[in-house]
């Protein structure tokens, strides 16, 4: 298992990034306000995310040794927040077969990344 603070560091800040950039995309669909403002949602949220990212990477990247654990954990972050948020936020549900598979591979695939 890794126990380095920065691998966990990274980790954190990938689902950070991947909350942060959902919020991005789909404020337009939360909010009336934000509905024809894509400009502003890139530098306000945009900029957030790929600080975010650019860390994330760096530093499970760094403590791993390996650009690849960085890329599933982070494609695999989204996997997993995505169908959550959509579900709580926007009421779109999580809850079908192809969904939940797709979430409990991520799910698997950030497992083995962080303990093996």
């Amino acid at each position: 298992m890794k126990t380095n603070l920065y691998f966990y560091l990274g980790v954190a800040l990938f689902f950070l990034g991947q909350i942060i950039g959902w919020f991005q995309l789909n404020t337009q669909f939360l909010s009336e306000w934000w509905k024809d403002k894509p400009f502003l949602s890139a530098v306000t949220m945009g900029v957030p995310t790929s600080m975010a990212f650019w860390y994330a990477w760096k530093l499970t990247a760094e403590s791993t040794g390996s650009v690849w654990t960085a890329r599933f954990i982070g494609s695999s972050a989204g996997m997993i927040l995505f169908p959550m948020l959509t579900w709580f936020l926007l009421g779109e549900s999580m809850f079908t077969t192809k969904t939940m598979i797709c979430f409990t591979l991520a799910s698997v695939i950030i497992l083995i990344q962080v303990f093996c």
